[in-house]
C-alpha cells in the first residue's frame, strides 16, 4: 500500500525480470537465480541489539534483488568476483567492481561492493566451505542511508543466494550471524544482528520479536489493517552510516557501563535506579538502553492487546529516549516526529541507527494524505529538503524471488 504521492515500487516480478535482463547485458549470460531480501522498520528496541537485549522490527515490502551465477572450473578466472548494481540508472554499461577470491580482506574493497564481498569472505573462512568465483548482480529499492537497513538486505541477499547455490545448509540463525561478522570485521561497522534477523526471519502481516542474547525468536501480529491503520515512514534524506563515529561511540559508551556496573551487558540491568553509580553521560546511555528494552516487552503485551493506542504511546516515548538520552536525533528526525503528531499520528519516534535516516508514524490511512502534506510543509518553513513519504506492510522474511 502506498497511499502518498510517491511512484509506487515497481513489483518484485517485474524487476525481476529487468534484472535478469540487465545481468546478460552485463555479464553475457543468464543468472541461476534470483534472491529477494527486504529491508526493514524497526518498531521498537534502537541499538539494544548490541546490547544483547530485545528487539522488535518487521521487514517490509522495500528489497534487494539478487542475481548471482557461479564461474565454472574450466573459465579463465574461475575465482574472480564480480560485483554491479543498478544503483544509479541502467541507462548505460554498469560498473563492475573484480577482485579475486583469495585476495579479499578488509579494506580492500571499494564502495557498495564490500558487502556483499564481505558476505564472501566470511564464507570462506568457513571449515570445509569452498566458493568458487561468481557473478552478482543487485536491484534495489530500499532507499539508501535511510535507515531501512539498505546495506543488510544486500549482505543478506547474498548469503541466501550463496546458501542456496553452493547448498551449504545454513539456517536463518547462522545466516544472521555470519552476516553480523561480515558487517562487523569486514564492512568495519560495529552493528548488532537485529537487521539481519528481521530481513531473514520475518513473517508476513508480523513483527518479529527477537532476544538478541539467545537469538529466540516468535512473531508478533501486527492489527493494523483491521484498525485501519498504517505504519508512515518519513525518510528525511538526511545519510547515515553505521561506519561513521557516532554509532561507534554509543556501543562503546554502553560497553564502558556494563564493565563500570559489574555485568557483561546492559540486558542485565532491569532498574534504572543500578544506573546511578555512573557518570552523568554513561548513566543516559544506559538508562536509554534499560528502558527502551522494557518499552520492547510492552509493546509486544500491546501488540497482542490490538492496543494501537498504547503501543503510539511507547513510540513517543522511546523517541524522547533516543533524543534525550542517547542523543542520536537530529533536527529533520525531531521535525518529523513533531509534524506527524501535530497531524493526527498515534505515535512517532525516529528509527534505524540515528544522525539522519527515517522516522516513522502510526497513523490511521485516512490521514495519511493530510498528514503528509503537513510533514512536508514543516520542512519547508524550517528550510529542509522535502522529504521521501511512504507507508510500508509488514512483508515476508528472505528467499528466492
Amino acid at each position: 500500500m502506498n497511499t502518498t504521492d510517491t511512484t509506487d515500487t515497481t513489483s518484485t516480478t517485474a524487476r525481476g525480470a529487468a534484472l535478469r535482463e540487465g545481468f546478460i547485458r552485463t555479464y553475457g549470460s543468464a543468472p541461476e537465480g534470483i534472491w529477494r531480501a527486504p529491508g526493514r522498520v524497526n518498531l521498537m528496541g534502537e541499538h539494544t541489539d548490541y546490547n544483547l537485549g530485545f528487539v522488535l522490527p518487521f521487514a517490509i515490502d522495500k528489497n534487494a534483488l539478487v542475481a548471482v551465477r557461479r564461474r565454472t572450473a574450466n573459465e579463465a578466472s574461475p575465482r574472480l568476483l564480480e560485483f554491479a548494481s543498478t544503483y544509479g540508472g541502467t541507462t548505460g554499461p554498469l560498473p563492475v567492481t573484480g577482485i579475486e577470491l583469495d585476495a579479499l580482506a578488509p579494506g580492500n574493497v571499494p564502495g557498495w561492493a564490500a558487502y556483499p564481498a564481505a558476505v564472501a569472505y566470511v564464507l570462506g573462512q568457513l571449515p570445509g566451505v569452498q566458493l568458487s568465483g561468481f557473478e552478482l548482480l543487485v536491484d534495489s529499492d530500499v532507499p539508501v542511508g535511510s535507515g531501512l537497513s539498505s546495506s543488510h538486505a544486500i549482505e543478506v541477499g547474498t548469503i541466501v543466494a550463496l546458501n542456496d547455490l553452493f547448498g551449504l545448509e545454513l539456517d536463518a540463525t547462522a545466516m544472521a550471524r555470519l552476516t553480523q561478522r561480515a558487517e562487523n570485521g569486514f564492512v568495519g561497522a560495529p552493528t548488532g544482528i537485529m537487521d539481519q534477523s528481521a530481513s531473514l526471519m520475518s513473517r508476513a502481516e508480523h513483527a518479529l520479536f527477537l532476544d538478541c542474547r539467545s537469538l529466540a525468536s516468535h512473531t508478533v501480529p501486527l492489527p493494523l489493517a483491521a484498525q485501519d491503520t498504517a505504519v508512515l515512514v518519513i525518510d528525511t534524506r538526511v545519510e547515515h552510516s553505521h561506519v561513521d563515529g557516532g554509532y561507534a561511540a554509543r556501543r562503546a559508551s554502553c560497553e564502558q557501563a556494563a564493565v563500570a556496573l559489574g555485568v557483561e551487558s546492559l540486558r542485565e540491568i532491569t532498574e534504572v535506579a543500578l544506573l546511578d553509580r555512573l557518570e552523568p553521560e554513561l548513566r543516559r546511555r544506559a538508562r536509554h538502553i534499560v528502558t527502551e528494552n522494557q518499552r520492547v516487552l510492552d509493546t509486544v503485551k500491546a501488540l497482542e492487546a490490538s492496543d494501537l493506542r498504547e503501543v503510539g504511546r511507547l513510540l513517543r516515548a522511546s523517541h524522547v529516549s533516543m533524543r534525550d538520552d542517547y542523543e542520536i536525533s537530529c533536527p529533520e528526525l525531531d521535525l518529523a516526529v513533531q509534524a506527524s503528531l501535530a497531524a493526527g499520528a498515534i505515535g512517532a519516534r525516529m528509527t534505524g541507527g540515528g544522525f539522519g535516516g527515517s522516522a516513522i508514524a502510526l497513523i490511521a490511512v485516512e490521514r495519511i494524505p493530510a498528514a503528509s502534506a503537513s510533514i512536508r510543509r514543516a520542512f519547508a518553513q524550517a528550510g529542509y529538503a522535502e522529504p521521501s513519504i511512504f507507508t510500508v506492510n509488514a512483508a515476508e522474511g528472505a528467499g528466492r524471488a
